[in-house]
């Protein structure tokens, strides 16, 4: 009798249920059913079991800047990137239109000096390249013994800096020449760990060209047998149509200075507020200027401290409107935003 009672109770509010959920056409109304479903749709979350909010998406951390060679499976070494070196270590810059030698400590114009490239048929190869080797006394396996002092090997095929004689004009087999005093000096500064060395076909005029077309270099592809794929070398003039270096033609390379001067440059620094000025971009309007302004101030809000400047100039009969803030620690900032990937170099 009881089970009886309790059925007939589930199938009253089975009933029930079925006549609120369904509405008119229970009652028999000429409804259709898009007319019967839809008005009940509001209360389908009074039934339905809340369901948790999904997780947030984890950021993504940024890839790591590699600041040391790198050995792949071929046998390759990739060279440290230039931004790494740049950072902290040695950047060797060799111009063979020129034939000179533009080399940086930890950023700063070290010193240059005079070299001879290949011959022709025995050209030095273009690229970014490691240091795989240093031998302070070594002779050519490949040239009849030939002596190679403070040699400082490039590739596996033959290619080196070293010690030997300048005519004026490009006459090794391949191998970057340089004077003896230099080339002491050079092997003394360099390790095989933190340096990184640039060859083009790109004349310079100064340390500033120098370091714009090394900033700018494709990384080489791992190839076969140790060696390396190089990419296509970007053009100088049409980068210096994007960035300004004129005013960084006048540095003074770091080596040579005397004592004094050294004790003397604390007195400049930046922790006593040197005002440094650097360029974060070259716009075709002034429009697009501040709007890139607007984009990277909102990633790196330390920008806004410093004073914003928007400079109109023209480059090869183009219109170009530069992009500059100044303020103590500007240089300090630009090191962060090249970390983070964002272009940035340094005016004064």
């Amino acid at each position: 009798m009881v089970n009886g009672r309790l059925t007939g109770l589930g199938i009253g509010f089975a009933m029930m249920v079925g006549a609120f959920v369904a509405g008119p056409a229970w009652s028999g109304s000429s409804a259709t059913s898009s007319d019967v479903v839809s008005p009940y749709i509001a209360y389908a979350p009074v039934l339905a079991i809340a369901q948790p909010a999904p997780a947030p998406t984890p950021a993504k951390k940024p890839k790591p800047v590699r600041t040391r060679p790198v050995r792949t499976k071929s046998g390759a070494t990739l060279p440290i990137p230039i931004d790494a070196v740049l950072d902290a270590g040695v950047l060797i810059v060799i111009s063979k239109a020129t034939q000179d030698m533009y080399v940086f400590r930890d950023g700063e114009y070290w010193d240059r000096s005079p070299v001879s490239t290949g011959k022709r048929g025995k050209e030095t190869p273009t690229g970014v390249f490691p240091i795989l080797q240093k031998r302070r006394h070594h002779r050519s396996n490949i040239y009849a013994n030939a002596p190679m002092p403070y040699m400082q090997r490039m590739t596996w095929g033959g290619i080196a800096i070293h010690e030997g004689k300048l005519p004026g004009y490009p006459a090794s087999h391949g191998c970057i020449r340089l004077p003896r005093k230099f080339a002491r000096a050079l092997f003394q500064l360099t390790a095989r760990d933190t340096t990184t060395v640039v060859v083009t076909d790109n004349a310079f005029a100064s340390s500033a060209d120098a370091r714009l077309l090394a900033k700018h270099m494709p990384m080489p592809e791992p190839g076969q047998r140790g060696h390396l794929i190089q990419g296509r070398e970007p053009q100088l003039a049409q980068l210096k149509a994007r960035y300004d270096v004129s005013l960084a033609m006048a540095e003074q390379p770091m080596r040579g200075r005397t004592r004094m001067i050294e004790r003397e440059t604390p007195a400049r620094s930046v922790a006593q507020g040197r005002v440094q000025t650097i360029q974060l971009a070259a716009a075709e309007s002034e429009a697009e200027a501040n709007a890139y302004w607007a984009r990277i101030r909102t990633r790196f809000p330390e920008l806004a401290r410093f004073e914003k400047r928007i400079i109109p100039a023209t480059v090869n009969s183009k219109r170009y409107y530069r992009l500059r803030v100044s303020g103590a620690g500007a240089g300090a900032s630009c090191v962060s935003l090249r970390r983070s990937g964002s272009d940035c170099f340094r005016v004064r």
